[in-house]
């Protein structure tokens, strides 16, 4: 894996510098370290598309970093105008390859070995563009007769376990050349796609789902892991995941039909979910709210008061600001004290139901939280053990307590600079162990 640390995603993209297979791979990378690259790619992009006049070179840097936010259609197009050297043509086999367009994809791999990019990559790739044409036995003739340290590489044993797969020769050889491309790179994107497809077809749920979602952290996006892991996000009825795995697809195949389909459906779905999750909520919230004050040990002058006051649930108190309770006669700051650690224990405040009263909308609340779940919530991040840049980051956000973190999404963390995939999945094991999960998860 090619590192990313202080990788300017944005000077790369629009500098004049030099650009080849390395700044490619350099951009991928430093995308799936940290989404919020994603970002500055997208943007940089947009910028570069937006120059008034496009030179050969420029448009060879557009197409590839078309091709890695998977706008393939437009990085053909750009890709044509570039200066018909090795990278281009390369670039533009691999956008043939994801639009379907195996004959162009072959030719432009040809192309580019004649260029000098280099050869046994371009012979591989043209291995998997036979292979996808339906081509197998052909595809496993060219790679057959590669030699060397080709076959050491990911990619090798990926598209030589794909083929495999393709004859349906031998299922137990398919998962050694997967394992062993993880192996060599541990992000590449068609192995972990390949493996997560063979665990999925054993009924392996989990590790399919661990692996699918590692595969699509990488750019640019794998169809297949995306609707795949749709299909499973929607088996675990968590709709939100789903849909923006389908919503990715729809961005780079507008008129991608199943995606289509399986949106709407998720989307539907998780509108009832939502329903129903509200439902229950409100319902939990009025039980509690309804309890009796009588059923807490308050102090005499307390309980008096809250009588006199005609105080006589959680709701009751609920509605009433302190103010009113300090204007009662004999009620002062002890007794307010004691009010509000009783509705804290709750997970309530005074003055929560105050618009209520006055006729007007309330706000919807957090889920109240039960009393035996404080000591946990109030625990201290920095007792997680987490990585460096994870603390870092939860401090940037201003987070210290565990309480904190879980009403933060996933989404919500990565829009923190240099927080990525592997420090939200850190920060989900350390919940995990305590039983907890991060919002909307």
């Amino acid at each position: 894996m090619i590192e990313s640390t202080a990788f300017d995603v944005r000077q790369t993209v629009l500098s004049n510098a030099f650009f080849g297979p390395d700044e490619v791979h350099r951009l991928a990378a430093a995308m799936a370290e940290d989404s919020s690259q994603f970002r500055q790619l997208r943007d940089a992009v947009g910028e570069l598309e937006l120059r008034d006049e496009q030179t050969p070179a420029s448009n060879v840097r557009l197409g590839c970093c078309l091709y890695l936010l998977g706008r393939y259609p437009q990085a053909i197009a750009a890709l044509k105008k570039g200066d018909g050297g090795a990278l281009a043509h390369f670039y533009l086999g691999k956008c043939y390859v994801a639009v379907e367009q195996y004959d162009f994809a072959l030719e432009a791999f040809s192309a580019a070995k004649k260029a000098g990019y280099h050869a046994d990559e371009c012979t591989v790739a043209q291995a998997e563009a036979l292979r996808l044409k339906g081509d197998a036995a052909g595809a496993l003739a060219l790679l057959d007769n590669l030699s060397g340290a080709i076959e050491q590489t990911a990619e090798y044993l990926y598209q030589r376990g794909a083929i495999v797969a393709a004859l349906k020769a031998n299922p137990e050889e398919v998962i050694a050349l997967y394992e062993r491309a993880v192996q060599v790179d541990p992000d590449h994107a068609g192995a972990l796609f390949g493996l997560a497809v063979e665990n999925d077809r054993r009924g392996n749920d989990h590790e399919a789902r661990q692996l699918y979602e590692r595969c699509v952290s990488r750019f640019p996006p794998h169809l297949g892991a995306l609707l795949n892991l749709g299909v499973m996000y929607e088996d675990a009825e968590d709709y939100e995941k789903a849909v923006k795995c389908y919503q990715r697809i729809l961005e780079s195949y507008p008129d991608h039909r199943r995606a289509r389909l399986y949106l709407k459906d998720a989307q539907a779905a998780g509108n009832m979910v939502v329903d129903e999750d509200t439902a229950r909520r409100h319902d939990r919230l009025a039980q509690i709210l309804s309890t009796p004050v009588s059923n807490f040990e308050l102090s005499v002058r307390s309980r008096n008061c809250l009588q006199k006051m005609g105080i006589h649930t959680l709701g009751d108190l609920c509605r009433c600001s302190e103010q009113e309770l300090l204007a009662s006669k004999n009620f002062g700051e002890t007794s307010l004290s004691e009010i509000k650690d009783m509705l804290a224990s709750k997970g309530l405040r005074l003055g929560q139901l105050l618009p209520e009263r006055r006729g007007e909308p309330v706000s919807e609340e957090e889920e109240p939280v039960e009393v035996g779940d404080q000591p946990i919530l109030s625990k201290s991040v920095m007792e997680l053990n987490l990585s460096v840049r994870a603390r870092k980051c939860l401090a940037r956000l201003g987070i210290n307590t565990v309480g904190e973190l879980i009403r933060k999404t996933g989404d919500d963390l990565l829009e923190c600079k240099n927080f990525g995939v592997t420090s939200l999945n850190e920060l989900r094991e350390r919940l995990r162990d305590l039983g907890l999960k991060l919002r909307g998860e």
